[in-house]
């Protein structure tokens, strides 16, 4: 196995094009992974391109159409940043994400290339209506998060690209949240999880909704057809409006942490605490 640490971007998209690599960055994800395989009898591991001594790919900066979150900002980085209501539920996630040991080390962008159906930045990202700078040696492009996420653990992501950082853009007098049930508070993985941005009008009234759920099916879903529901709806008034219908494009699995029926019925009873959550932020 090789080890490749380049110190510019230039020459990581270079080693990235003409090598088969596993990009590292915070290694959260990369090093359990390889250490489980070896557990299993299996030693083979791709060339390693370690990205840590790339310089300008961590950072969170505002720009005037958004906010540009670089590839290698961390989980802590996100929960101190100061930034507005809007980013409520991503540094909520921020917090949640492991312990302070990953929330140091692991970062934004490892999180979405992991593409786990229970990443926890995944919903966020989906509600904040995110997009993804990808970089190669042809050039840099952009999508839109759910364009990137493809499938479980697939990504839009081709074999000569790295991502070099989010894009959030910005909606005025938005506020979010983030809410997620697991076995306990801290290291575990979600059975299912919500993120929700909303804006009002004067009036108090929802004239802007995303919600989106995730760990109930191979990618996070917005649930358009409530968004739609609660447009011109009293945000108060929001959480007595969630049905199970709502809930109808999810595609939750069985396994050890539950089944497919309480993946559902849990993620309904996140859905309608989210949006009483935004509700009560409202009224502070």
């Amino acid at each position: 196995m090789r080890y490749f640490r380049p110190t510019s971007l230039a020459e990581a998209l270079a080693i990235r094009a003409e090598h088969d690599v596993t990009v590292l960055a915070g290694g959260t994800d990369v090093y359990p992974v390889r250490t489980a395989r070896r557990a299993w009898g299996d030693p083979s591991h791709k060339d390693v391109l370690d990205i840590t001594a790339v310089p300008g790919l961590r950072g969170i900066t505002e720009e005037p159409g958004g906010w540009r979150l670089g590839a290698m900002t961390t989980w802590s980085d996100l929960a101190m940043a100061s930034l507005p209501p809007l980013f409520d539920g991503y540094r909520r996630a921020a917090r949640e994400v492991g312990g302070v040991q990953v929330q140091n080390l692991g970062t934004l962008a490892g999180n979405i290339v992991t593409a786990s159906p229970a990443g926890d930045g995944i919903p966020n990202l989906i509600a904040l209506d995110a997009q993804v700078e990808l970089a190669s040696r042809a050039g840099t492009r952009t999508l839109p998060f759910s364009a990137f996420a493809k499938g479980y653990r697939q990504t839009a992501l081709r074999p000569d690209e790295i991502v070099t950082a989010l894009v959030v853009p910005k909606l005025d007098g938005a506020r979010s949240t983030f809410l997620k049930l697991g076995a306990r508070k801290y290291l575990v993985i979600s059975i299912a999880m919500v993120s929700a941005v909303a804006v009002t009008d004067a009036g108090g009234r929802i004239t802007t909704a995303r919600i989106a759920v995730g760990a109930c099916s191979a990618v996070a879903q917005r649930l358009t057809s409530l968004e739609a529901v609660l447009a011109g709806v009293q945000l108060h008034a929001a959480a007595g409006l969630v049905s199970e219908g709502h809930l109808a494009g999810l595609n939750p699995i069985d396994d050890v942490r539950a089944t497919a029926a309480y993946r559902l019925t849990a993620a309904q009873a996140l859905v309608r605490d989210a949006l009483a959550d935004l509700a009560a932020t409202a009224s502070r």
